[in-house]
């Protein structure tokens, strides 16, 4: 790193720092330290949600399944467009939970099911979220302590300490001092700021990389393969291990069982302004993801070019030495792209990719220890407690509680040792707690008739039968029949079966879904101001999802979505067609990925980089607005009587008339 890419660095740092110091001053309760106090616009949600998914951690979990499978993985993930589209667009599971003014999910379960299924869901959703979340620090920080061109080791004294330990501890730290500072609404605004400075920062790496490699370089690395592991031609890939057809498919399931189940964005699910806004946010959130995905596969196929092609062969010698000093087999494989990464970037470049994967980190970072911090407050301790603590309290309590995830996520750091594929980590130790919770979620939600029993059965046996299958596939390994992504899968099946014949079994009296849901005569007032509703009713945009509350430029918004999503499933179609009677040659495949895997994303990344940045500052201004105008209500705190929120008693004590 040179002293230019250093200062580069330092300047977005400090404008962090500010941001979080300023907005510490609108956090004036606990619903703004939890969900922005629900005053979130959709281009705020969008951008400070992806944000996430920019971190050190992320790029390097992209890397490994793009360095195996190439492009590939992405003709067979066509497959579940259809599925994913009308999730997304009719805000399933999303737009109920917001509806339910549940600050956590496990929230809900009290409101839906009962005080000891919440507490047993939050304890296991909060072990699982901490194992997950464990292995995220050490790979950001290890691959940063590479790209930073730092030595792997120092010595202190007699001790040689690995140089990732302290630099975890920076890096946690200062995510630590963001959520913090004031919960939501200090990491909102910090990720969305961030995610528009990541964004322009993106189209000038791609300019870059451009300049630097051609396509016909880079098709010539990606066609050297053999046979049956093809990283251009899908229909001659199945000979590729772990990221393949299987993984894709398994993963459509996932797409609707799993719908917000995972609580690593938790705070955001709450935090739009009404329930329409939040599914908004994930309609305009698929927009910006088209642009996103660009630099990421561009930087990893680079990468596979300059350690593999004859021309940058010198260069490569340099790359492959650093990777063999690394001892263990798969940090090995892990690392080798990010070190490739950063022997082939010049000055100035490389010091605007780190601003990208240290602002990922600190926004990744923070979000996750604000969700796992403030769950288990909210779903294990708050429920013990008969009398509400007082919003200093509370906030006090939540801050304690990220502390405390902060420095487990530390310690495992310095302790684990990895032996798989991050996606593979994330899959295993979010079944452990989603293989159960799922079918509780859609049924509670969804369906009258759900009950205690039925949730209580549902969960126990998915999650008992996920946990006892991955734990036999330790022991037995190769022997044991069923992969991780089978194993989830047939879990979640059981629970479903279980969840519905028990509760139709011990079904007594129909649940009040419009009470939980606030619908009719229990609708919160503050919340009609914000509703939105079409001039014309929808009658065909009802097969995917569109309701009255979407106006006409809403509709344009999610119609283009699915429209443009629907070609490229139609392209699947029509293309799987074409190649089991004709297959098609691997220059035909080239020429097909450099059109739909670069052109077409770098296009999306220049216009959604205009877009959201206007989109994100308007949003911005029209929050800050909103929290000044707020009207702080104390019993808004999470805790839940006789199956409704503390804050609703109002409106339950009220007339019928009066309401």
């Amino acid at each position: 790193m040179h002293f230019i890419d250093w200062l580069l660095i330092s300047l977005p740092l400090a404008a962090l720092l500010f941001v979080a110091v300023y907005t510490r001053r609108y956090m004036r309760g606990v619903t703004d330290f939890l969900s922005g106090g629900r005053m979130a616009g959709r281009y705020l949600l969008a951008v400070a949600r992806g944000e996430q998914g920019l971190g050190a951690v992320v790029f390097v979990a992209t890397f490994e399944v793009i360095s195996k499978s190439g492009f590939v993985l992405a003709w067979w993930g066509w497959l579940s467009i259809p599925v994913t589209l009308i999730v997304s667009i009719s805000g399933w599971v999303i737009y109920r939970f917001r509806e339910t003014r549940a600050l956590t999910l496990a929230q809900f379960f009290e409101i839906r099911y009962s005080k000891n299924f919440r507490i047993f869901t939050g304890f296991l959703g909060f072990a699982a979220g901490m194992a997950n979340f464990g292995i995220i620090p050490v790979v950001g920080s290890r691959f940063m302590t590479y790209f930073l061109g730092l030595p792997p080791t120092f010595h202190f004294h007699q001790w040689e300490i690995p140089t990732y330990i302290p630099l975890m501890a920076l890096l946690l730290g200062i995510s630590l001092f963001l959520a913090l500072s004031g919960g939501l609404i200090t990491l909102m605004i910090s990720n969305c700021l961030e995610g528009m400075i990541s964004m322009v920062l993106f189209l000038v790496i791609i300019c870059f990389l451009l300049t630097m490699f051609s396509w016909s370089e880079i098709s010539q690395v990606l066609e050297n393969r053999p046979p049956g592991e093809s990283m251009l031609n899908p229909f001659d890939s199945f000979g590729v291990k772990d990221f393949n057809i299987w993984f894709v498919l398994m993963g459509l399931f996932s797409a609707v069982y799993r719908t917000m189940a995972w609580q690593n964005q938790g705070a955001y699910t709450g935090a739009a302004i009404t329930a329409h806004e939040s599914r908004m946010g994930g309609i305009v959130g698929g927009w910006k993801g088209m642009g996103n995905g660009a630099v990421i596969t561009l930087l990893a196929v680079c990468a596979l070019t300059f350690l593999s092609h004859p021309d940058f062969a010198t260069q490569a010698q340099a790359v492959r030495a650093q990777v063999a000093e690394i001892g263990q087999p798969q940090l090995q494989s892990q690392m080798t792209i990010p070190i490739t990464v950063v022997h082939m970037l010049p000055i100035g470049i490389k010091g605007l990719l780190c601003i990208v994967l240290l602002m990922g980190i600190f926004g990744g970072d923070g979000t996750h220890l604000l969700s796992w911090g403030s769950l288990f407050i909210q779903d294990v301790v708050l429920p013990i407690r008969k009398k509400a603590f007082t919003p200093r309290q509370h906030i006090l309590l939540l801050r304690c509680s990220m502390i405390g995830v902060a420095t487990f996520a530390f310690i495992f750091g310095c302790l684990f040792r990895q032996t798989e594929y991050v996606m593979m980590w994330w899959a295993v130790t979010e079944a452990i707690y989603v293989g159960g919770a799922g079918v509780a979620i859609i049924g509670g939600l969804y369906w009258k008739k759900g009950t205690t029993a039925g949730a209580w059965s549902g969960l126990l046996t998915g999650s008992t039968l996920v946990t006892g299958g991955i734990l036999a596939r330790q022991i037995w390994g190769a022997d044991f029949p069923l992969n991780g992504a089978q194993i989830s899968f047939f879990g979640s099946i059981a629970a479903c079966l279980v969840y519905g014949i028990v509760s139709w079994l011990t079904c007594r009296e129909d649940f009040n879904m419009d009470k939980m849901l606030h619908r009719g005569i229990y609708a919160v007032e503050s919340e009609q101001q914000f509703k939105t509703h079409s001039e014309k009713r929808v009658t065909w945009g009802k097969l995917i999802g569109l309701d009255n509350n979407f106006t006409r430029g809403d509709k344009v918004l999610a119609c283009g979505l699915f429209g443009w999503s629907m070609l490229w499933f139609g392209v699947f179609i029509i293309g799987t067609a074409w190649n089991l009677i004709a297959p098609w040659p691997v220059a035909v495949w080239s020429s097909f990925w450099y059109v739909v895997s670069i052109g077409i994303p770098i296009f999306f990344a220049f216009v959604t980089a205009i877009w959201f940045s206007w989109g994100g500052i308007r949003d911005m201004r029209l929050f800050f607005k909103r929290l000044k105008e707020e009207s702080i209500d104390v019993a808004d705190n999470g805790m839940v009587v006789d199956h409704h929120n503390l804050a609703d008693r109002g409106i339950d004590q009220k007339t019928p008339a009066e309401r």
